[in-house]
């Protein structure tokens, strides 16, 4: 996994929603995004994640999965997000997932898949990846119908329970200003007479495709997504990941810069201030 995957002249490229796109610039012969995922493993000796990628693709295929670089005051970790629109007639099921990765990943979940998720996720840290535990908690998604906005939520999901965790709401960034200025300012985790919306929203980023918006239960967050490879280094840069993952970005500008990003960050106010709490960018495998 330590190779370096080049794309090829047939290659299709997904946001972080497994939406497609179609890049800007020329993209042959240029890096794939799951290098800035293989390169963060290696960094931090997280080898056996190559192995799980390796066992997902081989599983449920190659440029299928949505990956997550986490960074929680500068602790990393990843989260791998798995789509099916189909729902109830999904080929990619939390059951087909958790079967493939029995040895490399074990998890005693089981899942009701007559449930209308259309996209689930797990998150895996260093103390996972370097103990013998088992997964034992799922994020599912499910929609929220009746939203004038695309829309979803979130449910944690355990062996024995699961618990609602979050609602999504997705805006066009360009046609729905008002609406996302609105939905920012409504909120339990923000003064807007004490904090400038510009510390949520920022000028740097907003030039986008889409914006989400994202209500938790302690805090909020925001996504932007079809951002370029100069305003991902801005947010990397800004939200202070470790240096070796910023300079692999600078060092392979010209091997990424075809490729569109997304990234997001968790927030609340505290003691009348805006603290950011965990941040992610995002690419495919």
């Amino acid at each position: 996994m330590s190779d370096i995957d080049y794309t090829q002249t047939n290659d299709r490229f997904f946001d972080y929603c497994l939406w497609e796109y179609k890049p800007v610039v020329p993209f042959q012969n240029k890096y794939r995004s799951i290098n800035i995922l293989t390169h963060s493993f290696l960094n931090y000796d997280a080898s056996k994640a190559c192995n799980i990628v390796k066992t997902i693709q081989s599983g449920i295929g190659a440029h299928e999965t949505v990956w997550g670089i986490k960074n929680d005051n500068g602790n990393i970790s990843w989260e791998f997000y798995f789509y099916d629109y189909e729902r109830r007639h999904r080929k990619k099921s939390i059951s087909k997932v958790l079967d493939t990765l029995s040895t490399a990943l074990p998890c005693d979940i089981e899942a009701d898949e007559n449930i209308h998720y259309f996209m689930f996720s797990f998150e895996i840290n260093k103390q996972l990846l370097n103990d013998e535990n088992s997964l034992d908690e799922l994020d599912m998604y499910i929609g929220n119908v009746g939203s004038t906005v695309s829309s979803g939520i979130c449910y944690s999901v355990k062996k024995d329970s699961s618990t609602m965790k979050n609602f999504y709401f997705f805006f066009d960034a360009k046609e729905q200003q008002e609406d996302i200025v609105a939905k920012i300012c409504c909120s339990a985790y923000l003064d807007t007479s004490k904090i400038n919306i510009n510390e949520v929203l920022w000028p740097e980023l907003k030039e986008c495709k889409a914006i989400c918006l994202a209500n938790k239960r302690n805090h909020d967050c925001i996504y932007f997504s079809g951002i370029n490879i100069d305003q991902l280094l801005v947010f990397m840069k800004r939200l202070s990941y470790p240096q070796d993952l910023i300079a692999y970005i600078e060092d392979n500008y010209s091997m990424l810069d075809h490729l569109q990003y997304d990234v997001g960050f968790d927030y609340r106010m505290e003691n009348d201030k805006l603290v950011i709490l965990k941040s992610g960018y995002y690419g495919i495998f």
